[in-house]
């Protein structure tokens, strides 16, 4: 199939673009982060435009003040390539759902454009990171990876795992956008108008439209403008006078606050057997059917023993012993015995073969009863203030893996006895309920009443909505962090919950709309270490070397400031190794590493020998690495 493409100007006319290749919501999720992001143009290629996300993306081409391009191909191929404008862009993002895809077109990118910077979704980890040092190799080879000036990294994402840091942070921390650098962590919150600032404060980051938006980044945030708009990386001045009158965003550094429990004494074998013994559902056994069941069968016995004794002449435990072998045919036939004991054996042959059956049942029902509630570990009567965790499928276990290296209490619901996270629950001894969350009575088993965060990632939306109603109204204050596909159902959800318990935190988000900014930030290079959703706008955090930059080298914090375009945040040496990416670091895990100053005083004097990390506009990245003061973003009319 020969490649559609729809441009309103030549690609040769920028100097730099980046493209985007995906059939599924993570490209077009992709292109609304870049449309906001990036200056140049965004070449997207989709399969269709005649899908919702093809539609969608069709849209972001009709807005003037968009630079999305679309280009409509059915698969990533050399010509598909060429006709993106693939040999002179900047960034590829491949984001197909089919990893073998992904590979081929990368590969072909490398040879294409040796000096392209690639970013692959990939599910198999350990494949992406054989191809990651593939095409790393091959930039090297073909002698890109030598220019200082290019930044050809290859970098391989899962947008599964680059969404849950982000709904970890939001059900244990509150709302807020975050960013991981060298072991500590930070998110944008927003002040109302009028709150007083915190001592976990470190910048602000925007003055917003809304005067009392609690997510800048959802997809309604810029439905109600303020008079002024939103200014972002304001001055002191202006920061100050509207405070009073608009929220504003604000860059926390997440601390504890509380210590965490001191690791109970180990405990002998004895005494775990015994606590285990204790908290076995022995109670199924006494079930309204067990003890109707054999009280009848009781009942029985005690008529036929009475009989006996009537008719014989004996001891009383051979009154009860024999009606007891003839109802389970366990005695001899009383052929040589009086025609009375005769009759009772037959009478009792009968009976018994009527109740058997009954008891039979109960007793197979209760022991499956007792073994699918000892496979629960229900949550202590006296547990608040924890985390509630429902579904512990792909995204659910590496929530609960990452939540299981903090301090913070989790119960886990899930009602599958096979989802790959029941293992992992068991493993790190959370209380676990193996039962469907819809069921009523299963949220309250939960203490879902006396918790403080609910996160529902099962993969039904209407599901994941019925827990979270019913939450709600058992906990109306409960901060609820859902997982659903659709990016307009999601942002519907948001809005309606909001409307309905203004006082409660509600954050809904498919897990495209939560890892595209990470892949916007590796489109944009290794200096990039995140992207922030400000309303319609973005901010970037990067990290430069302060040494051959004139509008930091020599200047003081508080003169290095431009405002609209960068605030330094933080300062360290440059000879250290700064990341944004530590997989085991989260709200109140390892914030006391070395490094990077968040507190310097604002006379500090920015040396040659300095790094720092800054909040900047995409103008101001521009005028940073470049040095270059850009013209206006040009407008199609």
């Amino acid at each position: 199939m020969t490649p559609t493409i729809h441009l309103r100007l030549p690609l040769g006319q920028r100097s730099q673009h980046m493209v985007i290749c995906g059939d599924d919501g993570l490209a077009h999720r992709l292109a609304v982060e870049l449309d906001a992001v990036c200056g140049e143009t965004v070449t997207v290629v989709l399969p269709s435009r005649r899908d919702v996300y093809g539609a969608e993306v069709a849209d972001l081409h009709r807005d003037p003040r968009s630079p999305v391009e679309l280009l409509v191909s059915a698969r990533p191929d050399e010509q598909t390539l060429r006709a993106a404008g693939i040999e002179r862009a900047a960034a590829l993002a491949l984001t197909y759902g089919d990893d073998q895809v992904n590979v081929t077109a990368a590969l072909l990118a490398r040879s294409l454009n040796p000096s392209i910077r690639l970013v692959i979704r990939m599910y198999n980890r350990e494949r992406g990171r054989h191809l990651e040092r593939l095409l790393d190799r091959a930039a090297e080879v073909g002698g890109q990876a030598d220019d200082a000036s290019l930044d050809t990294s290859t970098t391989v994402l899962s947008d599964t795992d680059t969404a849950v840091p982000e709904l970890v942070s939001a059900a244990a921390v509150g709302q807020g956008h975050t960013l991981q650098v060298e072991g500590k962590v930070f998110r944008g919150v927003v002040r109302p108008a009028g709150a007083p600032g915190r001592p976990t404060d470190l910048a602000t980051l925007a003055v917003l439209s809304g005067a009392h938006q609690d997510d800048p980044a959802s997809e309604d945030s810029a439905e109600t403008p303020g008079e002024d708009g939103t200014q972002l990386l304001p001055d002191t001045r202006t920061s100050y006078h509207r405070q009073f009158t608009h929220g504003r965003l604000m860059l926390e550094e997440v601390t504890h606050h509380h210590d965490p429990e001191a690791p109970k004494a180990s405990r002998g074998y004895r005494d775990l057997l015994l606590g285990h013994l204790t908290h076995l559902p022995w109670k199924v056994f006494f079930s309204k059917e067990v003890i109707a069941v054999f009280g009848a069968l009781a009942a029985i016995v005690v008529l036929l023993s009475a009989a006996t004794a009537f008719v014989l002449d004996g001891p009383l435990w051979k009154d009860v012993y024999l009606p007891l072998l003839d109802i389970f045919t366990m005695g001899d036939p009383a052929t040589d015995e009086e025609p009375a004991r005769r009759i009772l054996q037959l009478v009792a042959g009968f009976v018994g073969l009527a109740i058997l059956p009954l008891v039979v049942a109960a007793t197979m029902n209760a022991t499956e009863a007792f073994r699918s509630a000892s496979a629960n570990h229900p949550p202590s009567a006296d547990l608040s203030d924890h985390i509630v965790l429902v579904g512990l499928g792909k995204i659910g276990t590496r929530v609960l893996a990452r939540l299981g290296t903090t301090d913070h209490k989790i119960v886990a619901v899930e009602r599958d006895p096979h989802a790959r996270g029941v293992h992992l629950a068991r493993e790190l001894g959370i209380p676990l309920l193996l039962e469907d969350a819809t069921a009523p009575g299963v949220l309250d088993r939960a203490r879902v009443g006396q918790s403080k965060s609910l996160l529902v990632l099962t993969r039904e939306d209407s599901e994941n909505l019925d827990i979270v109603m019913a939450a709600r109204e058992a906990n109306p204050g409960i901060r609820v962090v859902m997982r659903l596909y659709d990016d307009d159902f999601a942002a519907t959800v948001s809005r309606t919950m909001r409307a309905s318990y203004p006082d409660a935190l509600t954050r809904s988000r498919s897990v495209s709309a939560l890892a595209a900014p990470s892949f916007a930030a590796a489109m944009m290079g290794r200096h990039v270490l995140g992207v922030m959703p400000v309303e319609r706008g973005s901010l970037l955090f990067t990290v430069v070397d302060v040494a051959g930059h004139p509008e930091l080298e020599g200047r003081s914090i508080h003169a290095a400031f431009r405002e609209n375009e960068w605030r330094v945040l933080a300062v360290g040496a440059a000879d250290a190794r700064f990341s944004s990416s530590s997989m085991d670091t989260l709200a109140g895990l390892r914030l006391d590493r070395p490094g990077l100053d968040w507190h310097p005083p604002h006379g500090r004097i920015l040396r040659a020998g300095d790094r720092a990390v800054l909040a900047t506009t995409r103008r101001g990245l521009d005028v940073l690495m470049t040095g270059v003061q850009p013209h206006p973003p040009e407008r199609r009319h």
